[in-house]
């Protein structure tokens, strides 16, 4: 398999099948992975560490979700009051279990995802990434950890205005939680399309045209994202698998030239 043929081949127009394209980066992420060395050691590490922290997050909202819930709303004695207490803990909880998997892992490992992007590039056909510098590790320790937490502010703030709908009765925390995963779904493909494209310099601007123009697209990455986190053991993987499939849709859009080359970058070093 060549390298080019990794990069997915992106119609110039949307089409609703974009959706199913963009879940499959995520097969795409996986393949390149386990065929690069490189790429597979740098993800093991990712994976130890997220897998570390998913557990430390089922027992943290395990231990004090109930309580939570209670400090806000008291605990019910009739039988539907506590089915649907219940309902709402469990619906909050599954929600807030996928928020924090965005949150911790991605500032643990906010100095890995440069590499990764970096390394899928080149196992893709690109240029070679640049040389190791103490300086330009702080910098990009640095630079990462900023854009890692600005990002995280987006996801938080939009689920915030979502909350009130928990005060609807009955089907009030229901629409939460599908308007929320849907939120989380688009938020994750933005995140995970703009590491390639915040170290390419291009302005967030450009993110934002791409999860507009291309939505199918980006929603598919983004729910086969949010799908690989229910999956046990695999899950373990999903930080380094979303930024390499994130890193492919960059490569793929160049390649369709729906992405002017990026800002300062001459055509002769644009990803080919």
């Amino acid at each position: 398999m060549s390298p080019h043929s990794t990069l997915p081949t992106i119609s110039p127009q949307p089409r609703l099948s974009d959706f199913f394209q963009g879940m499959g980066l995520l097969g795409r992420a996986f393949s390149l992975i386990l065929r690069d060395r490189r790429l597979f050691l740098l993800s093991a590490l990712c994976a130890a560490v997220t897998a570390a922290a998913l557990v430390g997050l089922v027992w943290l909202l395990w231990r004090y979700a109930p309580g939570a819930l209670e400090s806000v709303w008291a605990r019910p004695e009739s039988w539907y009051g506590k089915a649907a207490w219940s309902t709402v803990l469990v619906l909050s909880g599954l929600v807030l279990w996928v928020v924090g998997a965005n949150v911790l892992p991605p500032l643990l490992l906010a100095p890995l995802q440069d590499p990764l992007s970096e390394l899928t590039e080149e196992a893709c056909g690109g240029g070679p990434g640049t040389s190791f510098t103490v300086a330009g590790f702080v910098r990009g320790l640095v630079t990462g950890i900023a854009h890692t937490l600005a990002r995280l502010f987006f996801l938080l703030a939009g689920l915030a205005v979502l909350l009130p709908l928990h005060l609807i009765p009955g089907v009030g925390s229901v629409l939460w939680t599908v308007l929320a995963s849907l939120y989380t779904m688009t938020w994750m493909a933005g995140e995970y399309l703009a590491a390639p494209m915040t170290r390419h310099l291009y302005p967030f601007a450009e993110v934002r045209r791409m999860l507009r123009e291309r939505r199918a697209l980006c929603l598919g990455l983004g729910a086969g994202i949010y799908v690989l986190l229910w999956v046990p053991i695999l899950n373990a993987f999903f930080l380094p698998v979303a930024i390499v499939a994130g890193t492919l849709l960059y490569g793929g859009l160049r390649e369709a030239r729906l992405l002017a080359p990026p800002p300062g970058e001459s055509t002769t070093a644009a990803l080919k």
